[in-house]
């Protein structure tokens, strides 16, 4: 790859237009909230990794855990190393990207964890939302574990860091759940191929909830490869519509008071404030503190996670879009992704970056696949260009130009449902693949 009035954490990427990235491996069957408490990916414990292999798991004390699964003991495993912020202000995202990971891989592989008689090793390392983090992070995977494929991050900034490391050491890595353009833009190279919807797939979904010929719209962003990206690609999609931008208010993204932004967003007088964040640093509260609803300026933004939905019954009626929300997507895939989380994480529905984590699990399994389970880069660049394959979002495509997973986004207004304790995103339309695609930015 979007918010709510004093939300504290897992601000979603509420941007109206990037969400924002998450990744991270937890256990199966592990135990916690599936929705998190906190605000944007982590990865496990700070520096610690956890590894799981066809049912045996390993912590970062080297302690081995059996399991009855032993059907390729002995066997090379395939290892997929998982960067994601387990730690920090991305940890909620990271954690739902983890275990949407695990959940896919068993989903894949019908619960044995293996292809073609080799088990699946899953190594988690935790980012800290740190790009230096990620690389020594990615370098230890890359050159210690000898990992057949990275996945992550959690945050644009840890993964374009990594991003050379992959192309250096020849190794696929899919991006999930990172947004910024420039991943499968500027900084593209042939080994990214990316799960997550893009920042001009968020553009595209959030002009079109708001944008038409004469809107005013003021933007806030975090400071960041996140935000101005975000943010870039939604100006081009709402002035192709005929809106007109009247503020860009950038704050730092480690801020916590942004009351100067939103006093010059008040002062340029836009019908519509669209908000593009991500992290435990959330500017709802103020947003509400200043009353600029009261103003006469609708707030609009990416329906987030389930902990911040828990804070914005004060947007009841609010018209977005969505990434993800349980109740979604019809598919098969989404059914098993819902029923499975529930009776992992103690009958909590799957959030807004778990069916990410599935996806990138998935996008691996059949890739592996296709090769015959060889895992030669370009063999498996070979058989992932043009790859369609099914997740709990429908039937996602990777673009031959530049890897960029094209994929269903939904138009939503958030509505109260009886015996549910937040605002629920209700479904308009489904913004099918071909609608939201963005543009090819990687000059391939």
């Amino acid at each position: 790859m979007v918010k709510k009035l004093a939300v504290r954490t897992a601000g979603m990427a509420l941007l109206t237009l990037s969400l924002v990235l998450v990744t991270a491996c937890g256990g199966a069957g592990g135990t916690g909230s599936a929705s998190g408490s906190g605000s944007a990916g982590g990865d496990s414990g700070s520096g610690g990794s956890t590894s799981t292999n066809n049912g045996a798991s390993t912590n970062s004390s080297g302690a081995a855990k059996p399991s009855g699964n032993t059907a390729a003991a002995g066997k090379t495993p395939i290892k997929i190393g998982v960067l994601a912020s387990m730690t920090g202000a991305l940890e909620s995202y990271g954690k739902q990207t983890s275990w949407g990971f695990e959940m896919g891989i068993d989903y894949a592989t019908k619960g044995t964890k293996e292809l073609n008689g080799r088990p699946i090793q899953i190594i988690v390392e935790d980012t800290e939302t740190k790009p230096d983090v990620a690389v020594q992070k990615a370098t230890k995977l890359l050159e210690k574990d000898k990992v057949d494929f990275l996945v992550g991050s959690s945050s644009s900034g840890d993964t374009l860091a990594v991003l050379p490391l992959a192309e250096e050491n020849k190794k696929i890595m899919v991006v999930e759940p990172a947004v910024a353009d420039s991943i499968t833009g500027a900084n593209w190279n042939k080994y990214v191929f990316r799960t997550a919807r893009n920042s001009s797939q968020d553009a595209v979904a959030g002009a079109a909830a708001i944008a038409k010929q004469g809107v005013k719209i003021a933007t806030l962003a975090p400071d960041s490869a996140f935000g101005r990206d975000g943010i870039s690609a939604f100006k081009s999609a709402a002035a192709k519509l005929g809106a007109t931008i009247t503020t860009e208010q950038y704050p730092a993204a480690a801020a916590t008071d942004f009351t100067a932004n939103i006093q010059k967003i008040i002062e340029s007088k836009p019908d519509y404030l669209f908000v593009v964040w991500a992290g435990a640093n959330t500017p709802w509260k103020q947003l509400q503190d200043m009353k600029v609803q009261d103003k006469g300026i609708k707030i609009s933004t990416g329906a987030p996670d389930i902990a911040a939905l828990k804070t914005m019954n004060d947007l009841i009626g609010m018209e977005g879009f969505s990434v993800y929300y349980n109740s979604l997507p019809n598919n098969d895939v989404n059914q098993w992704l819902v029923e499975e989380n529930k009776k992992r994480f103690n009958g909590e529905l799957p959030d807004l970056f778990t069916p990410g984590g599935m996806s990138a699990a998935i996008a691996i399994t059949e890739a592996i696949k296709k090769t015959g389970g060889d895992l030669n880069a370009d063999k498996l660049i070979q058989a992932m260009e043009g790859m369609s394959f099914e997740t709990p979002k429908g039937t996602m495509t990777f673009r031959a130009e530049d890897h960029q997973a094209l994929q269903t986004m939904y138009a939503i207004k958030l509505v109260k449902k009886e015996g549910v304790d937040h605002p629920v995103p209700e479904l308009i339309r489904e913004l099918k693949p071909e609608e939201t695609a963005p543009p090819i930015l990687n000059k391939k």
